[in-house]
């Protein structure tokens, strides 16, 4: 499989200067496949927490946004339950300037802001708006159940 010299010159760049509380590993025997951990980032819910999360870069990237996905459950009103996140530069906002880099530092910054009034999950969008206080403890316990 022919690599394009973007994909390659990005995973190194990862790997020489990791982004911190990311890390971002391509497959060995598919370097459009990673496996990502993000650290919940302090002062948000998700502190302490250690998501996994799996990134595909499609044939046509850049030309089109990576495939990013939450493995580790999380009580996110921009995640749903399967995992797939509600991320404008990963939709119609996407532009091949951007980069693997951007879409992680992306992701985590939504974990330190989740945006109800753009929901994924609407159920938990909707607890967000109505308890807020009660929403981010509920976010607290899953981080603490399922992302250690």
């Amino acid at each position: 499989m022919a690599m394009s010299k973007r994909i390659l010159k990005e995973t190194e760049r990862l790997n020489a200067e990791p982004v911190p509380g990311i890390s971002a590993t391509a497959h060995e025997d598919n370097l459009r496949y990673f496996d990502v951990i993000i650290a919940g980032p302090s002062q948000s819910p998700f502190e302490g927490g250690v998501f996994r999360l799996e990134l595909f870069l499609p044939e046509e990237y850049p030309m089109t946004p990576p495939k990013v996905r939450f493995l580790t459950k999380i009580y996110h009103p921009n995640i749903d339950k399967l995992g797939r996140i509600c991320l404008d530069i990963l939709k119609d906002k996407w532009s091949p300037a951007l980069q693997i880099r951007t879409v992680l530092l992306s992701v985590q910054a939504l974990l330190s802001s989740p945006n109800p009034d753009d929901p994924l999950a609407n159920d938990v969008a909707q607890h967000w708006k109505e308890n807020e206080n009660d929403a981010i403890e509920t976010a607290k316990l899953w981080t603490k159940n399922y992302a250690k």
